[in-house]
This record gives structure tokens, C-alpha cells and sequence, in this order.
């Protein structure tokens, strides 16, 4: 879906990804209504259509912020839209139909919706209620709704202070967060009522990039200090490396951003350069995270790990991701991170720490894998972490597990 998105025009794509996000958030409800109204199952480009248009109509009435459209023009533009297809022309009176009575107040009852929005596999949800017996309900509505706009301050260039009071120059709402449980954050700024990234005041300038709330903990817990020789050993988008940079400031460290995508290696440069940050002491490598054919030998200091997973704990962001994922990929990734995670200890010099991150709330993919790690390597110390953070309105759903290396393994 990334790709699809990239290739439209800079303005249409917000509010096609928008519209698009909000139909997948939804998708389960959508499809509830649809069948209560046309029983046999229409082709699959009139239920699309409808799926989106019926997402809509419900977001209006339960007042979303955004996709602010008159009922109306949804319905009219819809049957518009079944009319410029030859596969869904033909569909014309029904779209007119259907949404016409998803659309009339006077059948509030026939809307009662059961379950969730989003149409979690219930090999998924099999998954969570075995994991989090008494919780997975909140995590499942959670994912459900749309996610919050979290800024991070690059207090290179600005502090909090001063950014919040460019916001509200701009008449901008936002609030603070000051913490996540007993980590204090410096960085996070929630946007009220979400805006596109191009309308973010700074962002173009480096003031301030997008990132969750909890993905802002990997860089205060890795803390890397002046002198360093630090890996990032899955890099893109760009982040975590750029916060690690923010911190580091103009001090004296070698940061080597690892990715084995050339293109996602891309968007890792194009944060650096965005952001102002030293090109001279962040190097960019195109290589495997679970090899050492691009290594020069030299050990690491401190390692983050914040390697491939389900990406279970950020539906509400990518809520195609539960269309995309089978329950055998759980295995594969689980061999994926811990043929990295053996990698990089290998690398990580005596005395130094690695930082493992997921953003899964799956336990196999979190504290199950740390546990694994630890009992296959004694010179593993497990040190202060959150663990698994579940969503909630100021965070996604992250692992973290920090080891410091005790000592070389004998033979």
C-alpha cells in the first residue's frame, strides 16, 4: 500500500490515505452493514466502493474530526464513482440504494455494530486473548481507532518550550507528554486534531519529525554518550537513528544506520538531511542485520535492534496490516530476529548494550524472545526496560528489551 500511496500527487495523497485508513479501521463494521442490505455478495469493486462510502457516512455521525464531508455529496459522489468504471456502472442504482438507507437516521437501530472496526484474523485474536486474558479487548479497541499525531522535537534546532509556542502562534491545540511511565521524554508534542505532515509548521526546516510517543523511548534508553561507535541495525524509515543523532548533538560519535533495503536506505538519508544532522559522523550502510559481510571488524559500543515483526502493536497506523499477515509468518519472523539478535551480539563490544525493540504485542516476538536470548547466553545481563508497553492514547504497542554484555563467552 506504501508504494500505491507514494506514486499519487503530493496533495491528493492525505486525504487518500485518510479516507483509505478510515475504511480499513472500519472495515469489519462496513461489512456488517453492507450484508444486512444486500445479502448476496456483491463483486468485489462495488463492495470496495461501498465499503468506503458506507465508512464515511458512519464516521459523520459519530463526529470524526476528519473526512468531514455532507452525507449527501458522499452519496452522490459514490454512485458518480460506480458510474466511471465499467466493472462497477452497472451497480449504479444499487450504491445509490444501499447508502441511501445506511445514511437515514430513522434506521439507527439496523447501525448497531458488534465486535471491532477492524477485521482482526481470529487466529489474531486467538493470540491476544491467550496472551492478555483481561486486556485484549481495550488492546483490540485501541487498534480500532484512529492514531494520535505525535511530534518529536529536534532540540538541535528548538526547544519544547518554544515550539509549542510557534503552535500556538498557529492556533494549533496540542498537549504535552511529559512521560511514559518513569521515563521522562523531552521530545513529545500530541497534535489535537491531526493536520498533514505539510501543514506541520517546521517540519520542512527540521524542527520536528513524526514519531509515536513510545518508538521515542528507544533513543533515551540506548542514552549513547559522546564518544560512542553506535549501530542502528534496522534503520529506515530513519527515526530512531535521527533521534539518536538529536541527542549526540554536535558531540564527538560514529552512528552507522544499517538497512538491507537500497530504497529505504533513501528515506534514512533524506531524514538525516531534513533534520540538519552531521553527515560526517552518521554513516549509511545498505546491508543484512542477520550478516557481517558489510563489517569492518570494528565492535560496537551499544546496538539497537529494532528488528522485523508482525507490526501486531501498530494496527491503528497501518491497519493493513491484518489483511497482509498469516499466522505462519509469526514463525518466520520470530527466526528472522533471532538470527539478528545473534548477529549483533557478536558485535557488541564487552561492556556494551543492545536494545531490543518490536513494535508486536505478540509475547513471542517480545519477552519470550529476551527470555530465550538470556538463557542461551550467560554473559547476557537483562537491565531495566519497559517490557511490553500495550497501546493506549499516547503510544503503539512496543517491546523493549535492554542487555548489557558481561563479559567474552568462553569457548
Amino acid at each position: 500500500m506504501g508504494q500505491s500511496l507514494d506514486s499519487l500527487d503530493s496533495k491528493l495523497r492525505p486525504a487518500v490515505q485518510s479516507i483509505t485508513f478510515a475504511a480499513l479501521r472500519s472495515w469489519a463494521h462496513a461489512q456488517e452493514q453492507i450484508q444486512k442490505l444486500v445479502p448476496k455478495k456483491p463483486s468485489k469493486e462495488v463492495d470496495l466502493l461501498l465499503c468506503v462510502a458506507c465508512t464515511l457516512i458512519l464516521d459523520q455521525e459519530r463526529g470524526d474530526t476528519q473526512n468531514r464531508y455532507p452525507v449527501h455529496t458522499i452519496v452522490n459522489e459514490a454512485v458518480k464513482a460506480a458510474g466511471s468504471s465499467p466493472k462497477t456502472k452497472f451497480a449504479q442504482g444499487l450504491v445509490n440504494a444501499v447508502l441511501r438507507k445506511i445514511a437515514n437516521p430513522n434506521n439507527a437501530e439496523d447501525k448497531t455494530k458488534e465486535g471491532f472496526g477492524v477485521a482482526f484474523p481470529k487466529w489474531w485474536l486467538s493470540q491476544l486473548q491467550a496472551a492478555y486474558p483481561k486486556q485484549w479487548q481495550d488492546i483490540c479497541d485501541e487498534q480500532s481507532r484512529r492514531p494520535p499525531l505525535i511530534l518529536r522535537i529536534n532540540t538541535n534546532k528548538i526547544n519544547r518550550a518554544d515550539y509549542c509556542a510557534l503552535l500556538d502562534s498557529k492556533h494549533i491545540a496540542h498537549t504535552i507528554i511529559h512521560s511514559l511511565g518513569s521515563i521522562a521524554l523531552d521530545t513529545a508534542i500530541v497534535i489535537e486534531d491531526p493536520i498533514p505532515v505539510a501543514q506541520i509548521p517546521g517540519f520542512d526546516e527540521g524542527l520536528v519529525s513524526v514519531q509515536d510517543a513510545g518508538a521515542q523511548l528507544a533513543a533515551k534508553l540506548l542514552s549513547p554518550q559522546s564518544g560512542e561507535h553506535i549501530l542502528d541495525a534496522c534503520a529506515a524509515p530513519g527515526g530512531k537513528t535521527a533521534h539518536l543523532a538529536e541527542i549526540m548533538g554536535r558531540g564527538s560519535y560514529q552512528l552507522l544506520a544499517l538497512e538491507i533495503d537500497a530504497e529505504r536506505l533513501k528515506k534514512v538519508e533524506g531524514a538525516i538531511e531534513r533534520l540538519g544532522l552531521p553527515k560526517h559522523t552518521i554513516h549509511l550502510v545498505q546491508g543484512s542485520a542477520s550478516r557481517q559481510d558489510w563489517w569492518d571488524g570494528q565492535a560496537f559500543d551499544k546496538i539497537l535492534c529494532d528488528v522485523p515483526c508482525s507490526a501486531s502493536g501498530i494496527v491503528r497506523r497501518h491497519p493493513d496490516i491484518v489483511f497482509l499477515r498469516r499466522k505462519e509468518d509469526i514463525a518466520a519472523v520470530i527466526k528472522v530476529q533471532r538470527a539478528i539478535l545473534e548477529n549483533a551480539w557478536r558485535m557488541l563490544k564487552p561492556g556494551g548494550s543492545l536494545l531490543y525493540v518490536t513494535c508486536s504485542v505478540f509475547p513471542q516476538e517480545g519477552e519470550e524472545q529476551i527470555a530465550w536470548f538470556v538463557s542461551q547466553h550467560p554473559n547476557a545481563l537483562r537491565l531495566s526496560a519497559p517490557g511490553q508497553l500495550l497501546p493506549n492514547l499516547n503510544h503503539d504497542g512496543f517491546f523493549y528489551g535492554l542487555l548489557s554484555k558481561d563479559q567474552e563467552e568462553s569457548n
